[in-house]
């Protein structure tokens, strides 16, 4: 009698406009699974057990795919993860007592167990098989892809400013402050502004009026996907320099979109990149402040960049990850 064909349960809850949230969309929309229907947050410290319950009764042909970095507390099924990097734990200022006791805990014993961990780049592979101690052939690296919808076509509707771009969040890997400062300092024309997405707080109001930048330095507010392409193609250069990135999707997409790129020289981003964006040292204000005056002020520079860029784009498609992805989820 022929095994009956493998059914797919998917965590759908990552879904979202974040970094993990497009990728579970983009998935999702590909493999068209089962969905797990689970309560509360994945990040929810009941999540481990309920995530346990829910798989006891799942069919025994039942494959569980998180695209996060949740998982049950034990495995009753054929499990696979995505872990996209270690952020919360080798970054100090992302990291807590109870992070690093999920990690710990949850996450390194999820590593042990799973039948595959799926990342989205070498560095990532790398980090998690020094970590948990697991051995390689176990962490596929399945990178990750760019939407269709970040591409040259289509109008701009620049803003009245001509300005630099962060697609970015306000905690502190990030790098703001740093980009802010150099920023304020860079020898480049005043009327160049910079653009970050989402909303300001308090801290970062300060620092720009201490700078005495405030009519140079925008926040966007919260931005939709749809209109992030337009963003990207109206930016003089995206700068990006951030401290740790398990991939840098903002990198990725502003290539796609002939946007030249400013981004930093550590993590993965020297790898995704590939020669065709500009690396500075992240830790380094200065580095920061040269890269975006070399950028600002050399058109030649800009395009070579950006025709680099576009070559370097190709390389990631959502198609060449869903591959990646069948191929795992066949072999199990």
């Amino acid at each position: 009698m022929p095994k009956p064909k493998r059914k797919i349960f998917f965590d759908e809850r990552w879904i979202g406009a974040h970094g993990i949230g497009r990728v579970a969309k983009e998935i999702n929309s590909s493999i068209s699974p089962e969905p797990l229907k689970l309560p509360f947050s994945p990040v929810s410290i009941l999540d481990p057990i309920l995530f346990f319950i829910k798989t006891c009764f799942l069919p025994s042909n039942a494959i569980v795919f998180s695209p996060g970095y949740n998982a049950p507390l034990f495995k009753v099924r054929p499990f696979i993860f995505i872990v996209h990097d270690l952020n919360h734990f080798d970054r100090a200022e992302n990291s807590s007592f109870l992070k690093k006791l999920y990690y710990q805990i949850i996450l390194k014993r999820a590593c042990l167990f799973a039948d595959k961990i799926l990342t989205v780049s070498e560095f990532s592979k790398n980090r998690i098989i020094q970590w948990s101690g697991v051995e390689s052939k176990k962490v596929v690296n399945i990178s990750n892809g760019v939407d269709t919808n970040f591409n040259l076509d289509g109008k701009v509707d620049k803003p009245n400013s001509t300005y630099l771009l962060c697609v970015s969040n306000r905690k502190p890997h990030k790098n703001e402050d740093r980009l802010i400062a150099a920023f304020s300092k860079a020898d480049i024309d005043h009327n160049i502004h910079l653009f970050l997405t989402g909303e300001s707080n308090e801290q970062k109001q300060t620092l720009i009026t201490n700078l005495k930048i405030e009519h140079r330095v925008k926040f966007t507010g919260r931005v939709a996907e749809a209109d992030l392409p337009n963003l990207y193609k109206g930016a003089l250069a995206l700068v990006f320099p951030s401290l740790y990135e398990g991939f840098g999707l903002p990198v990725i997409e502003a290539m796609a979109c002939g946007t030249p790129v400013l981004t930093s020289n550590t993590s993965s981003l020297p790898e995704i990149t590939n020669d065709a964006a500009l690396l500075v040292n992240p830790d380094s204000e200065l580095e920061i402040k040269a890269g975006i005056e070399k950028i600002a002020n050399s058109e030649v520079y800009r395009n070579e960049l950006i025709n680099k860029g576009l070559l370097q784009a190709k390389k990631y498609s959502w198609e060449e990850v869903m591959k990646k992805i069948n191929y795992v989820l066949n072999k199990i």
